[in-house]
């Protein structure tokens, strides 16, 4: 049956999987009176630190305090230079900037849409401190050529992980294939808090510092104090941040990471059925899913071909009449004004031709099939079988 002649549907691009359980879950917290950082956080950050299979979470605001936080408990700072994709939300390159250090722009791989190993190398200087790759819509990086070129120079590696908790690479979840690694719990991403981040470490000292930075440089925590058994007068002994999550997010948050493997393999699911239908539709090309990794997906991301009969922006704009919400694929951070004003013209080709033709389209674990069946039938109705 042709979109046009049935009921008009709205699908979202994409919703959180919240339920009854996670309305429940902050009662305890605010009856027992710990409504900021305390116990919640740290069963929080105890839960994703075994998930992911990592010695330490530090659980922060957000996916960029916790990208700055990392960077900063690396000794990041000005004079320095960080690598990072330009083809990533601008939080990851603004993160860098907050530290004082300078964003070195790569370009990606264009079949993952994550950063080219080969590139990095290419950019590497005398000032180079830190390697930032990102796993883009919920597929991680190849580590392994990363890490190694890092080593070699001896430099830092933070992992952006926003969108990939509950990827693996090469068998090891994300979380633990990195110096330090940073998630983000937006309601964008698998799962949610709200608000929120967290960074994995292996590294003891690192995860003391970024605790204690994130809370003003506080010598002891909150929680430490209140349940002590003695009068502790805690000491500030560098400039820290406020990036403390709080006992109500966290308590949302101990709910989904138990609830992530179900929301994961129901997000495959649909995508899967994407990835079967859609190549049936003239000038879409679905997702590469590489042999070291699995996929989140976060976000489903169709690149349109030369076959496609429609531009991109002409494509989403009759896909919204009919009610289906998409975005363009991910932004080109280097395009953007904050940054041709401080780093002037930079050559990405390969960044600059996927966030032209790349496009994505709703999918979440709440989604219907329903819903889904309308999304193709969209597409469909619109470029025509292949």
């Amino acid at each position: 049956m042709a979109v046009e002649t049935r009921k008009k549907m709205n699908v979202p691009i994409t919703k959180p999987s919240l339920g009854e359980e996670e309305a429940r879950a902050p009662y305890e917290s605010i009856k027992s009176g710990w409504v900021t950082q305390g116990p919640k956080v740290a069963e929080f950050e105890k839960a994703v630190a075994a998930y992911v299979g990592a010695k330490h979470g530090v659980a922060t605001t957000s996916c960029t305090t916790g990208l700055h936080l990392a960077l900063a408990t690396a000794g990041i700072g000005p004079g320095d230079e960080v690598i990072v994709p330009s083809f990533t939300f601008i939080a990851s390159a603004n993160a860098i900037l907050y530290t004082g250090a300078t964003v070195v722009f790569a370009d990606i791989d264009p079949r993952t849409y994550n950063i080219d190993p080969n590139d990095i190398e290419h950019r590497i200087t005398k000032k180079t401190k830190a390697i930032m790759p990102v796993d883009q819509i919920g597929l991680s990086c190849d580590m392994d050529p990363i890490n190694a070129i890092a080593q070699n120079h001896g430099i830092d590696v933070v992992e952006d992980a926003a969108p990939a908790i509950g990827s693996d690479y090469k068998g090891h979840r994300t979380g633990s294939n990195a110096h330090q690694t940073v998630f983000s719990f937006h309601p964008r991403k698998v799962i949610t808090t709200g608000e929120g981040g967290m960074i994995t470490t292996d590294d003891d000292a690192l995860a003391d510092r970024a605790r204690k930075l994130r809370a003003h440089g506080m010598s002891v925590s909150d929680l430490d104090r209140h349940t002590a058994d003695r009068v502790i007068i805690e000491q500030y002994n560098e400039l820290g941040f406020n990036y403390r999550m709080s006992d109500i997010q966290a308590s949302i948050g101990l709910v989904q990471i138990r609830r992530l493997p179900e929301l994961l393999r129901i997000r495959i699911e649909k995508a899967e059925r994407y990835n079967r239908e859609l190549p049936e539709i003239k000038g879409l090309e679905i997702p590469y899913a590489p042999p070291y990794a699995t996929h989140t997906y976060q976000s489903y991301c169709l690149r349109l071909t030369k076959d496609c009969t429609l531009d991109r922006e002409e494509l989403m704009t009759n896909l919204l009449r009919r009610g289906v919400a998409t975005r363009r694929g991910v932004m080109a951070s280097h395009l953007e004004k904050t940054y041709t004003d401080r780093i002037g013209t930079v050559s990405l080709p390969v960044t600059e031709e996927a966030t032209e033709h790349t496009m994505l389209i709703p999918l979440f674990a709440t989604m219907t099939d329903e819903e889904q069946t309308y999304v193709i039938d969209a597409l469909r109705e619109e470029l025509g079988s292949a």
